[in-house]
């Protein structure tokens, strides 16, 4: 099982640094969101390959085009918060409130309900459990936020799974699509997204994505545009990280999407039994 699915945010929209914070600094920048946006759903529609589409509400107010856009292809709309704000530094009013706005901003443009949702940075963490009690609250049924490995923007190497299984926290169930990771250097990577799909050569990602059954991936349109500016206020390593691998990314990613089925996130749920799925008890009340 192959899940595409996309981020959709602008170049700018880069988690911790000062430059970028708020929507205030982001007004400062030029939008690249709608022609990078374009560029994958072309790549798709070439392939007849769907994708699930995690979506800002602020995209949705400042470009509701795009959105308008990626739905009228067919594809999932899901919901990626609406100020693309890490999770552990909001509290759960904070959340819930950001969430709602998102989920009616998009349902307003698109006319469907909004079942997915993944978090900004993958920022769901051991310490943040009462999320998904919330998520469900607001009507989500699948979320794709937890990144079972180290990462600088939390991750959450205790959840003890990197296959789909239901979460049951305070007598809400939701459906969890966690990332994949492959052991690298002893340390749990996800190599189906980000910084290591840029880094890793194309043989080694093919070995990858053709030993592992469950494949999530996690892909950004900035992703894909080596002419992007360069984030004011980064570290070397961070810059290093957001830009490594420009070049050859669409080229990887054609190069799988011509040679791998891919599926949204909604028919991946459709194709399991959820009656036999695992599932995992969490305890943090809101």
């Amino acid at each position: 099982m192959n899940i595409l699915t996309f981020d959709i945010e602008d170049w700018f929209h880069i988690l911790e640094n000062s430059s970028t914070n708020t929507s205030e600094e982001w007004a400062k920048f030029p939008s690249r969101i709608q022609s990078n946006t374009e560029r994958i759903l072309t790549l798709l529609e070439t392939n007849n390959q769907k994708a699930t589409f995690f979506c800002l509400g602020w995209i949705a107010k400042s470009h509701p085009e795009v959105i308008r856009t990626i739905a009228k292809y067919g594809h999932e709309i899901g919901c990626h918060s609406n100020m693309h704000q890490l999770v552990y530094k909001q509290s759960p009013a904070e959340f819930k409130s950001d969430i709602r706005a998102a989920i009616c901003q998009l349902e307003d443009i698109v006319g469907v309900k909004i079942l997915s949702y993944r978090a900004p940075g993958f920022s769901i963490t051991k310490k943040t459990n009462w999320v998904f009690e919330i998520l469900t609250e607001l009507g989500i049924e699948r979320d794709s936020s937890v990144f079972p490995a180290f990462r600088s923007h939390g991750g959450y190497l205790s959840f003890g799974t990197t296959t789909p299984i239901k979460i049951e926290t305070n007598g809400y169930s939701i459906k969890e699509f966690p990332m994949n990771t492959v052991p690298f250097l002893r340390l749990p990577i996800a190599y189906s997204g980000g910084g290591f799909f840029r880094i890793f050569p194309a043989f080694a990602l093919d070995l990858m994505i053709k030993r592992d059954n469950y494949v999530m991936t996690y892909f950004h349109p900035r992703d894909f545009d080596p002419d992007q500016p360069m984030v004011p206020g980064l570290s070397l390593l961070r810059k290093f990280k957001s830009y490594v691998g420009l070049n050859s990314a669409l080229s990887k990613l054609t190069h799988w999407i011509e040679n791998n089925k891919f599926i949204d996130l909604q028919e991946a749920d459709k194709q399991i039994d959820w009656s036999t799925a695992k599932s995992v008890k969490l305890h943090d009340k809101v």
